[in-house]
């Protein structure tokens, strides 16, 4: 029982580390297209 207890542990603790990495490549993405589209737009309009 105690081993089942840790490896849903390890799968919870798993599960968290791989969404905040996902989540924070993804933002980090959106941010970097942002970037680049605002340097698209100036070169446009000057």
């Amino acid at each position: 029982m105690d081993a089942l207890k840790s490896v849903f542990k390890f799968m919870v603790a798993s599960t968290f580390l791989v969404g905040g990495v996902l989540v924070a490549g993804t933002i980090w993405a959106a941010k970097g297209i942002d970037k680049a589209g605002d340097k698209l737009q100036d070169s446009i309009h000057d």
